[in-house]
């Protein structure tokens, strides 16, 4: 990489190597999780974008329950009819709702989109496909209760980080019509490898994740690299008819396979905007409190599916002037 790693997070990264911290690739898995909890110390929740309201939400997936939380925007911007079903991410093995919540407000306020948020079972107790199987769930909901929530099911569109970036790519392949209204792809894993591309050369020893620690990830989740719902770079096509956002870091082993997917679906004919953050890392938009650039970065993303969906609501929306002339002979 030519680029320099972006101070703030370099000071951060300093402060945690002081630390001592074992790596990921070798941290016990409670650890781990317990390390991904909110700290308390974050940046307060209205830091991450003014919004109306938040709402639990139960959604049935397979005899048992999801839990999800409802962001609702601020009704002066809003998208009307718009929502994001976002997906968090933790290496298909850690994450929560709580933890994503400043991600989902600042997707709800910078986008003007409502956004739930979903929860999903970890692997390695519930591996490969168990995941993709609860989101998938979640959209099924979303798409059925849409009316009742006041969103419009064409205007339904699918987001997540990294691992969450995953099971999004999954979703936008494939999903049924109607067809998803757009999909934000956050530094995705989607080749279901951990070689294979440059940036896994260049980074094997990045900060916030390396190449190690993601192969443990991938080990944890146990999918085949040759099924597309585990890695979806391989029929990367399938979702050519879904406008796509992508954003990649540049000190990120994932970068170079997220930007491959944005090519390939490019070239299938696809709408995709490519963001690239050569300064950043993995996981930047837990680092939007400490870090200008991060931040910046992750309300422009935020606001570039905002972008999207308002132009197709735009377009569904009916003339605002509806009278008809009648000429009479």
């Amino acid at each position: 990489m030519s680029a320099a790693l972006d101070p703030h997070i370099a000071e951060l990264v300093d402060q945690l190597n002081a630390m001592g911290l074992p790596s990921i690739s070798t941290m016990p898995i409670e650890e781990l999780r317990s390390r991904s909890r909110p700290r308390g110390d974050e940046a307060p929740a209205d830091w991450w974008g003014a919004i109306e309201s938040t709402e639990q939400l139960s959604i049935l997936a397979g005899g048992s329950s999801l839990d999800a939380r409802l962001y609702r925007p601020l009704a002066d911007d809003a998208v009307a009819g718009a929502v994001i079903l976002f997906i968090h991410g933790g290496g298909w093995v850690t994450g929560d709702l709580d933890g994503a919540d400043g991600v989902a407000r600042m997707l709800a306020a910078e986008s003007g989109c409502a956004v739930v948020s979903t929860h999903y079972r970890l692997a390695p107790e519930d591996p490969f496909p168990a995941a993709i199987d609860d989101v998938a769930a979640a959209l099924r909901w979303l798409r059925e209760n849409a009316s009742a929530h006041g969103f419009d099911p064409r205007l339904i569109a699918v987001s997540g980080d990294s691992a969450g970036g995953n099971l999004a790519a999954v979703l936008a392949q494939q999903d049924s019509a109607p067809s998803l209204a757009a999909q934000l792809l956050i530094y995705p894993a989607v080749s279901g490898r951990a070689d294979g591309f440059r940036s896994f050369i260049e980074n094997a020893r990045a900060p916030m994740l390396d190449q190690p620690s993601y192969a443990r990830f991938l080990a944890w989740y146990g999918g085949d690299p040759e099924d597309p719902r585990f890695a979806p770079l391989r029929s990367a096509e399938a979702a050519g008819s879904v406008p796509a956002v992508i954003g990649v870091a540049g000190f990120d082993p994932l970068r170079d396979e997220g930007i491959d997917y944005a090519e390939r679906l490019r070239r299938s004919g696809g709408r995709v905007v490519l963001r690239r953050y050569d300064s950043l890392v993995h996981g930047f938009f837990a680092f939007a409190p400490v870090s200008a650039a991060a931040e910046s970065a992750s309300r422009q993303l935020c606001r570039d599916i905002g972008s999207l969906l308002r132009k197709q609501q735009e377009q569904l929306a009916p003339p605002a002037d509806t009278r008809i002339t009648r000429i009479l002979t």
